[in-house]
């Protein structure tokens, strides 16, 4: 299987800035492992948007999976209780 291109959009990039280091750290190894496996274990198809969610421990990457161009696209990353407003 190809690897994909991991792409943050200025969105994402100012949420990651915004949190601890303790919590990013784990969020950032989730997202370089999409660019290996894009549909990992648990990942869930978002309702009503062409996007996808995985989970890390409170907080939720948000991306978007664009297969013909080897792309994955984090849209937003947050926490649960924020991410889907």
């Amino acid at each position: 299987m190809s690897n994909y291109t991991v792409v943050l959009t200025k969105k994402a990039q100012r949420q990651l800035d915004k949190l601890s280091d303790h919590i990013v750290v784990p969020i950032l190894v989730a997202i370089e492992a999409l660019a290996n496996e894009p549909r990992p274990q648990g990942y869930k198809k978002l309702k009503g948007r062409s996007a996808y969610r995985i989970r890390v421990g409170n907080y939720r990457i948000i991306y978007d999976i664009i297969d013909a161009e080897l792309i994955i696209d984090v849209i937003a990353v947050g926490h649960r209780k924020e991410i889907y407003d």
